[in-house]
């Protein structure tokens, strides 16, 4: 064998590894998320009970413990998928989210009463060959030896044109549609962190590239794109973070997990391929195979999402305590009645009578 076959054999078992190593930190990562999921939902709740929903703009979620535990939780999760971006493609590890659905989905049906209908679970079987297929047929991804190498395909023009588009849409949503229509349409606020989170997973894997280079003993903290690319992940984390916690706190937690992952998977393998090139040089044959894994686990979410009962939860405002004293006319069978003050009657009790009248 030749010295070139050789090494490219080689290189074709690291690469491999590498991609292995990714998968299985997705994984882990996809399991951390979805008990974040229900965890921070939870928080949510028990905030929103004692004070202004995070829906309608509070902020009473960070005094709750348990909201902090799913975030602690979450931020495992991420920090996972950050390593996974170390070894692995985006457009390997991204679709493997697909995984905390599932976990948020099942546990959602146990401690929230979100009930998995039983078509769900062919929803879930869906998610796991489609991920299967995707790992099977992953791109053998070639590492950049510096952030200068990174940035430079951060400046290609084709890649500018997709981030200054994510960003005048996120803008567009963020200051015309979340203060409209946020409350009512639920593509609002998941819109946000799916265009940005394409956004937070390109700076994120070049982080990641940076850091796992300095490690290998080629420094890249004299770089300004490094420190560049971190405050942009950071902004970007925050703003999904907030908009994410709005949608979580307004809808089915079992609606906003498939709605997002398949929003945010698509864009991200999207910027990641236009960004990273991560199709260059496969066969048509492994990136049709790679399209149908990732359309089986975007059939698998909609699955899971068309059989899950709708929220029931109404906003609080609609449910106010009356006052203690109230004036109120009754009308019935011609005969007029008129109470004023009256500390007797229940403020949290109304009978209704033919008509009723309330000033």
């Amino acid at each position: 064998m030749s010295p070139d076959a050789t090494g490219e054999a080689g290189g074709g078992g690291d690469l491999f590894a590498a991609n292995l190593k990714g998968s299985l930190l997705a994984v882990a990562s996809s399991a951390f998320i979805g008990v974040s999921f229900i965890v921070k939902k939870k928080g949510l709740l028990r905030a929103g009970a004692a004070g202004s929903r995070a829906g309608v703009g509070g902020y009473g979620y960070l005094l709750e413990p348990l909201w902090w535990v799913g975030m602690v939780t979450m931020l495992v999760g991420e920090i996972a998928n950050f390593i996974a971006y170390m070894f692995a493609p985006a457009v390997l590890v991204t679709p493997l989210g697909a995984l905390s659905i599932i976990v948020s989905a099942v546990l959602a049906h146990f401690t929230l009463n979100e009930k998995l209908q039983r078509v769900g679970v062919l929803g879930c079987v869906l998610c796991i060959v489609g991920s299967t297929v995707i790992i099977l047929h992953a791109p053998q991804e070639r590492t950049p030896s510096s952030v200068d190498e990174i940035w430079h395909l951060a400046i290609q023009p084709d890649f500018l044109c997709y981030a200054t588009a994510a960003v005048a849409v996120s803008l567009f949503l963020m200051i015309y549609c979340a203060p409209r229509y946020g409350q009512m349409n639920i593509m609002v606020y998941v819109g946000i962190c799916s265009v940005i989170g394409s956004l937070t997973v390109m700076s994120i894997k070049a982080v990641g590239i940076a850091i796992k280079l300095t490690i290998e003993g080629i420094n890249q903290a004299g770089y300004f794109q490094t420190w560049l690319f971190a405050v942009i992940s950071i902004t970007c984390i925050a703003v999904q973070l907030v908009y994410l916690n709005k949608a979580l706190d307004t809808f089915n937690t079992a609606v906003v997990s498939p709605i997002y992952y398949a929003m945010f998977t698509t864009l991200t393998i999207l910027a990641s391929a236009i960004m990273f090139k991560d199709w260059s040089g496969q066969s048509a044959s492994k990136i049709a195979s790679e399209i149908c894994g990732f359309l089986t686990v975007l059939a698998g979410t909609l699955v899971l999402h068309s059989t899950r009962e709708p929220d029931q939860t109404l906003s609080a405002d609609l449910y106010a305590p009356l006052p203690p004293k109230i004036y109120w006319h009754i009308q019935g069978n011609g005969d007029i009645g008129k109470q004023k003050e009256d500390d007797s009657l229940p403020c949290d009790i109304i009978t209704v009578m033919r008509q009723d009248y309330f000033v």
